[in-house]
C-alpha cells in the first residue's frame, strides 16, 4: 500500500505532500507523487508554472523541475510521471491519475483542492475525478487549512534536522 500525491508543484500540491509525509510517518507504507504530462504542451506547461514565459516545451526539464520540488518538500517520497496526448483533456489526466493510483496500491490518495467542501466537483481541477474510485481512500487537503499549518506539520515530521532550521533531513 502507498500515500498517492497528485502533483503539479502547485502551493496546495505541496501541501497535500507534506501531509502524505506526516501520514507515512504512521502508516509507513511510503509516498509517491505523481505527475501527468501533456506532452509538448508549452502553453500547459507555462500555465502550470513548470516553464517560464520564454521557455520551450522539453520533458527532462518539466520532470526535472518537479522531482526537484518533490524532493525538496518531501526526501523520502518516490516521484513518478508519465505522459499523455498533446491535449488531453482533464477527465484524461484525471483517468491517468486514478490507474497510476491503483497500480500503486494507493490506500490513500491525498489531493490539493481549493474549492472542497464548496463544490465536488470542479472543471479546473481533477480531484472530483480521483474521488469517484473506490479503490481508495481520499483526503482533501484544503488551501486556507493548507498554508495555515504546512509549517507546523513539517516541522513535525520525522525528516526534520531540528537542529538545523533550514534543513529538510
Amino acid at each position: 500500500m502507498t500515500l498517492v500525491v497528485p502533483f503539479d508543484g502547485s502551493d496546495l500540491a505541496e501541501s497535500a505532500l507534506v501531509r502524505a509525509t506526516a501520514f507515512d510517518a504512521v502508516f509507513d507504507e511510503g509516498v509517491v507523487a505523481v505527475t501527468v504530462v501533456p506532452r509538448e504542451n508549452t502553453e500547459y506547461a507555462r500555465g502550470a508554472d513548470w516553464l517560464e514565459d520564454d521557455e520551450y516545451f522539453d520533458l527532462s526539464t518539466v520532470v526535472g523541475r518537479l522531482e526537484d520540488q518533490v524532493e525538496a518538500v518531501a526526501p523520502d517520497a518516490r516521484y513518478r510521471y508519465e505522459t499523455v496526448g498533446q491535449y488531453a483533456s482533464a477527465g484524461t489526466i484525471t483517468k491517468r491519475v486514478r490507474r497510476i493510483a491503483r497500480d500503486e496500491d494507493a490506500s490513500i490518495v491525498l489531493v490539493g483542492s481549493e474549492n472542497a467542501g464548496h463544490l465536488t466537483v470542479s472543471i479546473s481541477s481533477i480531484g472530483g475525478g480521483i474521488a469517484a474510485d473506490d479503490a481508495y481512500d481520499v483526503l482533501i487537503v484544503r488551501s486556507q487549512q493548507a498554508s495555515k499549518k504546512v509549517e507546523a506539520v513539517q516541522e513535525a515530521s520525522p525528516t526534520t534536522d531540528r537542529s538545523d532550521p533550514d534543513s529538510t533531513e
